[in-house]
C-alpha cells in the first residue's frame, strides 16, 4: 500500500502499479473520515494507515457500491463496530446486490462489480448537500446511479471517486482510456457522467482525488479538457447511431 498526504487528505493506494484502487482518509479535528473501503484485503492497510496518522477512524463513507469500493467494509465494521457507515441513499440498494433500476432512471443496465454477501448495513443514507464533518456530499450519478463526490469545504479538495479517472489519462467516467479501460467498462450512463463532471467543475476544486489514479493539483484545465473530449466522443457516437438509423 502507498500513502500520499496532501494537507488534510491521505490517499491510500492498493496495487499502485498494476490496478490502483484508492481509499482516502480525511483528517478532522477529532478523528478521521474514511472514504471508500477498497478491496476485501484492504482493511489491515487502512487501519495501519490510521494508526500511523495517530487518529481513530470516526466515520466510514462509501461513494458507491461497486465491489472495489466496499470490499473491506465488513472487515472494517467488525474492527470498528461503533463507527457509523454512510452511503448514498440510491447506492444502499446496490449494496444489497439489487441491480434493478428505479422509476425514472435511464434504461441502461448497471455495470461494474455489484457486491455479493456484504452484511454491513449503512447507518446513514446520504442525500445531496449532506455534511459529514468538513465534507459536503455532491450527487454525481453516471458511473453508478447514486455515486457521490465529497468536497472538503476547508481546502476545496474534491474526492470524486469514479466520477473521473486519472490513471491512463484524465477522463470523465465512461470515456475509454486504453491504458486503463476498467472504469469506462464499469460505467452505467455516459451522458449522466458527463453532466455530473460539468457540475463538479462549478465547485472549482483545488485538488482532484479519484478512485483510480494519482491526485491532481489545480485540476481546472484537466477537467475542462476531459469534458471537451467526452462531449466530442458522445456527439460522434450519436452521429454514427443516426446514420445507422437512416440506412
Amino acid at each position: 500500500m502507498r500513502m500520499i498526504r496532501e494537507d488534510k487528505l491521505f490517499q491510500l493506494t492498493f496495487m499502485p502499479r498494476l490496478f490502483p484502487v484508492n481509499c482516502y482518509l480525511v483528517e478532522e479535528e477529532n478523528g478521521l473520515t474514511l472514504i471508500d473501503a477498497g478491496m476485501p484485503y484492504s482493511a489491515a492497510g487502512i487501519l495501519k494507515a490510521a494508526s500511523r496518522i495517530g487518529k481513530e477512524i470516526t466515520s466510514i463513507v462509501i461513494s458507491h457500491a461497486h465491489d472495489d469500493h466496499v470490499g473491506a467494509l465488513d472487515a472494517l465494521k467488525k474492527k470498528l463496530p461503533g463507527v457509523p457507515v454512510y452511503i448514498p441513499e440510491r447506492e444502499a440498494r446496490i449494496l444489497k446486490g439489487d441491480r434493478s433500476l428505479q422509476t425514472g432512471e435511464p434504461d441502461w443496465p448497471l455495470r461494474g462489480g455489484i457486491p455479493r454477501g456484504i452484511v454491513t448495513r449503512p447507518d446513514v443514507l446520504l442525500k445531496e448537500g449532506d455534511r459529514i464533518g468538513s465534507l459536503l456530499a455532491v450527487s454525481t450519478p453516471g458511473h453508478s446511479p447514486g455515486l457521490m463526490t465529497f468536497l472538503d469545504t476547508r481546502t476545496r479538495a474534491m474526492v470524486a471517486s469514479d466520477a473521473m479517472q486519472t490513471r491512463g489519462g484524465v477522463a470523465v467516467a465512461g470515456q475509454m482510456r486504453i491504458w486503463f479501460p476498467f472504469p469506462a467498462m464499469a460505467t452505467w450512463n455516459k451522458h449522466a457522467a458527463l453532466a455530473s463532471v460539468k457540475k463538479l467543475r462549478e465547485y472549482s476544486p483545488s485538488l482532484l482525488a479519484v478512485g483510480h489514479g494519482r491526485m491532481l493539483h489545480n485540476p481546472a484545465a484537466a477537467i475542462e479538457q476531459a469534458i471537451t473530449a467526452a462531449e466530442r466522443n458522445l456527439e460522434a457516437a450519436a452521429g454514427k447511431e443516426g446514420r445507422a438509423d437512416v440506412s
